[in-house]
């Protein structure tokens, strides 16, 4: 098998559609209205991904790689016209707008464990240009990578708060990114899935790595903080148990499941890509816990090695991910603890890392 580099950018959002549905037809107008203003701009979003993608979007500045972040933060002006206007530039002072700040700072996090943990300059491994806008649209309820930059809304105040709270969040964006310019999976089924658990484990390794936080010590949630306070919920998602993240009268119980029995078969969101992630997820959870230590040490590491090395195709199933992981643990630890605990974490949620 061998790698994609095509780099095919896709519209990847935090908030997944199955969601915003359930939003979208609530009672309270306060709820609903955002919600389907929300669906409605992602649907748009999503379909200029599509043409720009067939006619051929502008190629990003090109950097010479430098071991130093290049960010840039835009404010839409609650506008939807992007970039927006420049509010900060690489090597600026923090301004008065803490959502512009928190929006530098997550950036330089995700920059910051990508070439400490693993050597890479920035997600494309070349010094790529970190580009993010906040303030986008009226009351947004949601985050996205567009396949050249980070946008980031301002939420509803009712379900959402500030997307730019939760650095996981910025993080799971940007490992969109990362996954573009590496293994670049197909964003539908068991690879969509895919493409979404990488998100969550570089989102939780960046809050992880920022915290100073080991494994054992780590919450593994996705998104805490960002829901408001009248949700019954703590996060979007958790890798330590899924579909445990909220169970709210408006927002619905968490569908993750976190092993195969209980897999998710729909034709919704892409094939249930944010829905089936819970698999591999709590898979890498299994394994970054029985590791212990800092999870990008060990754990992280496998991921990243089966992103850039492991020969994945674009189409591949957890069962594919699964004996990569094995393939790169034998070759960089050989058949010690790490290859022990890989093969157990796998099984443990119902996928077979052997023929």
């Amino acid at each position: 098998m061998t790698a994609n580099t095509g780099h095919e950018p896709v519209f990847c959002t935090i908030v997944p559609p199955h969601v915003l549905d359930r939003l979208a037809q609530a009672g309270d107008p306060v709820v609903a209205g955002p919600a389907r203003r929300t669906l409605e701009r992602d649907a748009f979003q999503r379909t200029h991904r599509r043409m720009t993608t067939v006619v051929g979007a502008a190629a990003p500045t090109a950097a010479a790689p430098s071991g130093r972040p290049r960010r840039t933060i835009y404010d839409a002006g609650h506008g939807t016209d992007l970039p927006g206007r420049k509010v900060r530039s690489e090597g600026d002072e923090p301004g008065s707008d803490a959502t512009v700040n928190r929006a530098y700072a997550g950036l330089g996090a995700t920059f910051e464990l990508l070439l400490s943990a693993f050597g890479r300059d920035s997600i494309d491994g070349s010094g790529l240009p970190l580009d993010a806008t906040v303030h986008y649209d009226e009351d947004y309820g949601n985050a996205f990578w567009d396949g050249s930059q980070m946008v980031f809304g301002d939420g509803d105040g009712e379900v959402f708060l500030d997307f730019t709270l939760p650095v996981d969040v910025i993080g799971h964006e940007l490992a969109h990114g990362l996954t573009q310019y590496t293994a670049n999976l197909t964003y539908f089924g068991q690879p969509g899935a895919l493409n979404e658990s990488v998100s969550d484990v570089f989102g939780s390794l960046i809050k992880q790595y920022t915290l100073g936080q080991t494994a054992d010590q780590a919450d593994w949630l996705i998104g805490a903080g960002l829901l408001a306070p009248r949700v019954s919920g703590v996060a979007l998602r958790s890798m330590r148990a899924p579909g445990t993240a909220y169970d709210d009268d408006v927002l619905g119980k968490d569908p993750q499941p976190a092993t195969m029995d209980d897999y998710v078969r729909t034709g919704r969101d892409n094939g249930g890509v944010h829905i089936n992630s819970g698999i591999p997820n709590h898979a890498f959870y299994l394994l970054a816990t029985a590791l212990g230590g800092y999870a990008w040490e060990r754990a992280g590491q496998i991921w990243y090695d089966v992103l850039t090395v492991g020969g994945l195709e674009v189409d591949a199933s957890f069962k594919d991910f699964a004996k990569a992981t094995v393939a790169v643990t034998l070759d960089r630890y050989g058949d010690r603890d790490e290859m022990r605990a890989l093969v157990k974490a796998w099984q443990q949620v119902g996928v077979v890392p052997t023929d």
